[in-house]
């Protein structure tokens, strides 16, 4: 196996230089410490995701279900793909109306947060 490589994600690189009981992975993302005031308004919008889910379509849940725990203030996970989570909230909230309407009002405001709104 002199020389492979395998690739796990998008951001993990394992290359296998010969011998045998190789062990070893390059994890490219960082913990990202999260401000009390992103960490407060994620917990409030979380709160919010889980009174819509029992108002929105079966695809809708699943896409919250799905969002919950890439969301999670604990959750170690790029910016990049909470951003993604947050947006696919944004678009299941719009789609409910008034209901969702502080919904996407708190997802742009932790956008602004992260730096991507």
């Amino acid at each position: 196996m002199s020389g492979d490589n395998y690739h796990f994600g998008d951001s993990d690189n394992v290359n296998m230089y010969g011998g045998t009981n190789n062990t070893g992975i390059v994890k490219n993302a960082a913990p990202v410490s999260m401000s009390p005031e992103l960490r407060s308004a994620i917990e409030a919008l979380t709160a919010q995701i889980r009174d819509l889910r029992a108002e929105v379509s079966p695809p809708g849940a699943r896409t919250i279900d799905e969002s919950l725990p890439v969301l999670a203030p604990d959750a170690v996970v790029p910016t990049q793909v909470r951003t993604h989570a947050l947006m696919a909230i944004a678009g299941v909230a719009a789609t409910a109306g008034a209901l969702g309407v502080p919904i996407v009002e708190a997802v742009n405001g932790i956008l602004q947060l992260l730096g991507a709104g």
